[in-house]
Protein backbone atom coordinates (compact mmCIF):
# COMPACT_ATOMS: atom_id res chain seq x y z
CA UNK A 1 0.00 0.00 0.00
CA UNK A 2 2.92 2.55 0.72
CA UNK A 3 4.49 1.58 -2.68
CA UNK A 4 1.52 3.03 -4.31
CA UNK A 5 1.45 6.22 -2.44
CA UNK A 6 4.50 7.04 -3.15
CA UNK A 7 4.22 6.39 -7.06
CA UNK A 8 0.89 8.11 -6.44
CA UNK A 9 2.93 11.55 -5.17
CA UNK A 10 5.42 10.94 -7.59
CA UNK A 11 3.24 11.08 -10.97
CA UNK A 12 1.61 13.55 -9.32
CA UNK A 13 5.37 15.68 -8.83
CA UNK A 14 6.18 14.96 -12.73
CA UNK A 15 2.23 16.17 -13.98
CA UNK A 16 3.28 19.05 -11.77
CA UNK A 17 6.40 19.94 -13.16
CA UNK A 18 5.40 19.40 -16.46
CA UNK A 19 2.23 21.60 -16.31
CA UNK A 20 4.73 24.58 -15.07
CA UNK A 21 7.00 24.03 -17.87
CA UNK A 22 4.50 24.02 -20.65
CA UNK A 23 2.74 27.04 -18.58
CA UNK A 24 6.57 28.89 -18.47
CA UNK A 25 6.93 28.52 -22.14
CA UNK A 26 2.86 29.89 -23.13
CA UNK A 27 3.79 32.45 -20.57
CA UNK A 28 7.37 33.32 -22.77
CA UNK A 29 5.54 33.40 -26.02
CA UNK A 30 3.37 35.89 -24.87
CA UNK A 31 6.94 38.23 -24.02
CA UNK A 32 6.73 37.60 -20.58
CA UNK A 33 9.70 36.84 -18.57
CA UNK A 34 9.71 33.92 -15.54
CA UNK A 35 11.35 35.38 -12.96
CA UNK A 36 10.47 32.63 -10.20
CA UNK A 37 9.15 29.18 -9.85
CA UNK A 38 8.07 27.05 -7.33
CA UNK A 39 8.93 30.34 -5.13
CA UNK A 40 8.32 28.68 -1.58
CA UNK A 41 7.83 30.33 1.98
CA UNK A 42 6.98 29.74 5.26
CA UNK A 43 3.87 31.63 4.17
CA UNK A 44 2.95 29.76 1.05
CA UNK A 45 4.27 28.92 -2.60
CA UNK A 46 3.87 30.84 -6.46
CA UNK A 47 3.71 28.24 -8.94
CA UNK A 48 5.45 30.97 -11.08
CA UNK A 49 6.22 34.52 -11.02
CA UNK A 50 6.47 36.59 -14.45
CA UNK A 51 7.03 39.55 -15.30
CA UNK A 52 6.41 42.21 -18.61
CA UNK A 53 7.43 45.66 -18.01
CA UNK A 54 6.58 46.49 -15.00
CA UNK A 55 3.76 44.01 -14.64
CA UNK A 56 4.51 41.15 -12.29
CA UNK A 57 1.87 37.81 -12.62
CA UNK A 58 1.67 35.72 -9.84
CA UNK A 59 0.93 32.17 -11.90
CA UNK A 60 -0.62 29.18 -9.87
CA UNK A 61 -0.62 26.67 -12.34
CA UNK A 62 -2.90 23.44 -12.82
CA UNK A 63 -3.20 20.27 -14.59
CA UNK A 64 -6.89 19.75 -14.52
CA UNK A 65 -9.49 17.50 -17.63
CA UNK A 66 -11.07 21.09 -17.66
CA UNK A 67 -10.74 24.93 -17.16
CA UNK A 68 -13.50 24.79 -14.93
CA UNK A 69 -12.34 22.46 -12.57
CA UNK A 70 -8.47 24.26 -12.68
CA UNK A 71 -10.44 27.40 -11.66
CA UNK A 72 -12.63 25.96 -8.80
CA UNK A 73 -9.09 24.22 -7.62
CA UNK A 74 -7.58 27.41 -6.27
CA UNK A 75 -9.80 27.55 -3.18
CA UNK A 76 -9.83 30.54 -0.29
CA UNK A 77 -7.24 29.41 1.68
CA UNK A 78 -4.68 28.67 -1.68
CA UNK A 79 -5.16 32.46 -2.31
CA UNK A 80 -4.30 33.38 0.47
CA UNK A 81 -1.08 31.74 0.91
CA UNK A 82 -0.34 32.92 -2.46
CA UNK A 83 -1.05 36.19 -1.58
CA UNK A 84 1.29 36.01 1.78
CA UNK A 85 4.20 34.80 -0.43
CA UNK A 86 3.74 37.20 -3.15
CA UNK A 87 3.45 40.22 -0.49
CA UNK A 88 7.36 38.53 0.77
CA UNK A 89 8.26 38.18 -2.68
CA UNK A 90 7.23 42.06 -3.72
CA UNK A 91 9.40 43.26 -0.33
CA UNK A 92 12.27 41.92 -1.80
CA UNK A 93 12.10 43.91 -5.08
CA UNK A 94 13.94 47.08 -5.56
CA UNK A 95 11.69 48.44 -7.62
CA UNK A 96 8.53 47.36 -6.10
CA UNK A 97 6.87 50.25 -5.36
CA UNK A 98 6.92 51.13 -9.40
CA UNK A 99 5.22 47.31 -9.69
CA UNK A 100 1.96 46.48 -10.59
CA UNK A 101 0.59 43.10 -9.19
CA UNK A 102 -1.78 40.55 -11.51
CA UNK A 103 -2.62 36.84 -9.99
CA UNK A 104 -3.04 34.80 -13.12
CA UNK A 105 -4.09 31.02 -13.69
CA UNK A 106 -2.98 28.98 -16.26
CA UNK A 107 -4.79 25.63 -16.93
CA UNK A 108 -3.15 22.54 -18.16
CA UNK A 109 -5.41 20.71 -20.06
CA UNK A 110 -5.33 17.31 -22.00
CA UNK A 111 -4.22 17.52 -25.21
CA UNK A 112 -4.84 21.59 -25.55
CA UNK A 113 -2.33 24.63 -25.16
CA UNK A 114 -2.26 25.71 -21.92
CA UNK A 115 -5.17 28.55 -21.08
CA UNK A 116 -3.91 31.80 -19.37
CA UNK A 117 -7.00 33.53 -17.53
CA UNK A 118 -6.01 36.71 -16.15
CA UNK A 119 -6.81 38.38 -12.88
CA UNK A 120 -8.44 35.35 -11.58
CA UNK A 121 -8.79 36.62 -8.02
CA UNK A 122 -8.68 40.00 -6.25
CA UNK A 123 -6.11 39.39 -3.33
CA UNK A 124 -7.10 39.87 0.57
CA UNK A 125 -6.17 43.18 1.73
Amino acid sequence: MGADIRLDRQRAYRKGHRGEWLASLALMLKGYRIVARRFRTPLGEIDLIARRGSLIAIIEVKARPSLAEAMEAVSCTAQKRIDAAADLWLARQPDHARLSLRYDLIAVLPRRWPVHVENIYTPYR
